[in-house]
């Protein structure tokens, strides 16, 4: 997704975490980054008792059927040791500590891979859009599979709540995606207390029943869900695919690592988390032990009837801060792809003052909502909508953890035998989830696959003109040390200021200033070639953030470069210029951009189709001026017309 968010919630903000590749620091602050991490990473895995256990034993046993006492201890063996491997293990031990700059998540281990790797860098781009478009086909399911399964407690309570799941889920999704545009700040400091109380009552409705049955203590044996896996064939790749379910959310893990640290989440998981879902996955199977009939409902069905609508709001406030994470992930995982040249520039709005972490985009925010209401409207209960989820997960695992193995081979230098037995065994674990998974294809599973699918064709197409379209541009473009020499030659009449002129190639004459040079006959006392570099690293420190070379009297090179985690900013950029000595007033600045109009070649290096949709994305693309922030009053645009 990448993960669930490569990728990060909006309310994590900027870095805040001081100590991601240190020790963690006692005290106040720390224990504060702890209860944010409780809040924001762990929504989602947080929220899979609600469905996990119902779904791997109704896999086991089928529909209405009694499950065994060998099928539930050895499910409940399954579900324990898949939290130990893939979640403690591979990512809390192990993958947090492969970070870009503090940073985690795919985009930005590959960036990191991009890094040492020569001509196999290609392979490494492909993972990072293959990890990028699964997450966006995840990114639907959550918010809907959370929301539904926490609604469908009022079934529990009650069977005339039923005809109203379905729009009562819509109405609180529908009310959700509408706040995005109001920024999370304010109620984000509410997600952590809430998340502990929730993690405090699955414990505590898992402990009441374990007490009443400790032999399911008996499961944490492995030979119990190695058994169940020999001895159940076809059904049991079924269930081990179901049980996946109970590890979806993981990745965020490593995804906010950049926000929060690895001590923070660490501490979190092996002290609060673990513990309080390992007791209630051990309750659910203790009651369905000493009740069959509970399978229709286990984790509602742990406490009393006068605990039932509370549990409803405290599971409803949980799937909302898991939805609200995915969801501002996913806008964070954007800015990153269109930061890479994944993806066109969108609109991006900053939401807080404060933290620039804080972002909405309304493109995405509106897709996401109508893949959401489209699921809802389709599967209409969490046990049909269960079975798409997982392919797009297990697939981004498999990505993270080849690309880790990139990174602990070629970034830290070990050699390749010690990093493939380090990392197979963990490729082995996600590929097998990953076979058990695609027997869901045709029951939902395509839904992920088709959009993630979806979004692979754009972001390729979208690389591949883009590079197209450099390429050209580039054969028909004049050096721009050759147009300086004939101008000091031949110089034209000059008008008093500054011209900013955007480019993607600083040594070649951009084509606004040929068209400038051509219709106006004229040229300003200073002028500045200005190219906007996305660097493979999350952020730029302020003082590597501009470099300036003079050409002649006239001219100056500037670049001005940003992390993919960033967002441009142009004239704040070059307010910093002004302190290592480049004097100009902004007001008196003209910024000259180049705006194309492109039509299809016959012969363009794509298909014809892959060509339509790159002109396409072209339109649909935010204007530069609005995302580099430049002042729209200072901004003079040039018209061309290029063929690809």
């Amino acid at each position: 997704m990448i993960s669930r968010s490569t990728v990060a919630a909006a309310e994590r903000g900027g870095t805040v975490s001081t100590e991601a590749h240190g020790k963690p620091r006692a005290g106040p602050g720390f224990l504060a980054l702890t209860l944010g991490t409780i809040g924001v990473v762990y929504g989602d895995i947080g929220t899979s008792p609600l469905y996990a256990m119902r779904e791997s034993v109704v896999a086991a046993v089928g529909t209405g059927n009694p499950a065994s006492e060998t099928a539930v201890f050895g499910i409940l063996s399954l579900i324990i040791w898949a939290l130990i491997l893939v979640v403690t293990l591979k990512y809390v031990l192990i993958l947090l500590r492969a970070d870009n700059n503090g940073e985690g998540g795919t985009l930005a281990l590959m960036a990191l891979a991009q890094r040492s790797f020569g001509k196999g860098v290609g392979a490494v781009v492909l993972c990072g859009i293959i990890s990028a478009a699964l997450f966006y086909g995840d990114a639907m399911i959550t918010p809907a599979l959370s929301v539904l399964s926490a609604i469908e407690g009022l079934k529990v309570a009650t069977p005339a709540f039923e005809p109203y799941v379905v729009p009562l889920t819509a109405l609180i999704l529908v009310v959700l995606f509408a706040f995005q545009s109001r920024g999370t700040a304010r109620v984000a400091t509410f997600f952590g207390p809430v998340m502990l109380v929730w993690f405090a009552a699955i414990a505590v409705a898992g402990v009441w029943h374990v007490v009443q049955n400790p032999a399911v203590f008996w499961a944490f044996n492995p030979a119990y869900g190695i058994e169940f896996l020999a001895t159940h064939g076809i059904i049991g790749l079924v269930t081990l695919g179901a049980v996946f379910l109970v590890v979806t959310g993981a990745e965020a893990l490593y995804a906010d690592l950049g926000h929060f640290g690895r001590a923070p989440i660490r501490t979190a998981w092996l002290t609060i988390v673990l513990p309080a879902l390992t007791l209630n996955y051990l309750g659910q199977g203790a009651l369905v032990l000493a009740d069959p009939k509970t399978i229709e409902n286990p984790f509602f069905l742990l406490y009393p009837d006068w605990a039932l609508l509370p549990m409803v709001v405290l599971a409803t406030a949980a799937t909302v801060i898991a939805s609200q994470a995915v969801i501002t992930g996913a806008y964070s995982l954007t800015r990153q792809a269109i930061q890479l040249g994944l993806l066109p520039r969108l609109e991006i709005r900053h939401t807080s003052e404060a933290l620039s972490g804080q972002i909405y985009m309304p493109r995405v925010n509106l897709l996401l909502l109508i893949g959401v209401l489209l699921l809802v409207a389709l599967f209409r209960s969490s046990s049909a909508l269960a079975s798409a989820y997982g392919i797009a997960v297990t697939g981004t695992m498999v990505v993270t953890v080849t690309m880790a193995f990139v990174v602990i081979w070629k970034v830290w230098r070990w050699p390749p035998l010690a990093a493939a037995a380090l990392i197979v065994p963990f490729l082995f674990v996600d590929l097998t989830f990953l076979g058990a998974n695609l027997l869901k294809v045709v029951e939902g599973g395509w839904v992920p696959l088709a959009f993630g699918g979806l979004v692979m064709v754009v972001m390729y197409t979208w690389r591949r003109g883009s590079r197209l379209l450099f390429d050209k541009t580039r054969r028909q473009e004049i050096s721009l040390d050759e147009l300086v020499r004939m101008l000091e030659k031949r110089p034209p009449t000059r008008v008093p200021g500054t011209a900013v002129f955007l480019t993607s190639t600083p040594n070649a004459a951009p084509t606004a200033l040929m068209h400038s040079l051509k219709h106006y006959k004229v040229l300003h006392e200073q002028n500045v070639i200005l190219t906007i570099e996305t660097v493979d690293m999350p952020r730029v420190d302020p003082a590597e953030r501009v470099r300036i070379m003079k050409i002649g009297e006239t001219f100056a090179r500037v670049a001005l470069r940003f992390g993919f985690m960033e967002t441009p900013n142009v004239p704040r950029a070059l307010a910093i210029a002004r302190k290592l000595g480049w004097t100009f007033d902004i007001m008196s600045t003209s910024f000259f951009l180049s705006r194309r109009s492109l039509k299809p070649a016959a012969h363009s290096g794509m298909p014809r189709w892959q060509d339509r949709l790159f002109i396409m994305l072209t339109r649909i693309a935010n204007d530069a001026t609005d995302y580099f922030q430049i002042p729209t009053g200072r901004v003079v645009e040039v018209g061309t017309q290029v063929t690809i």
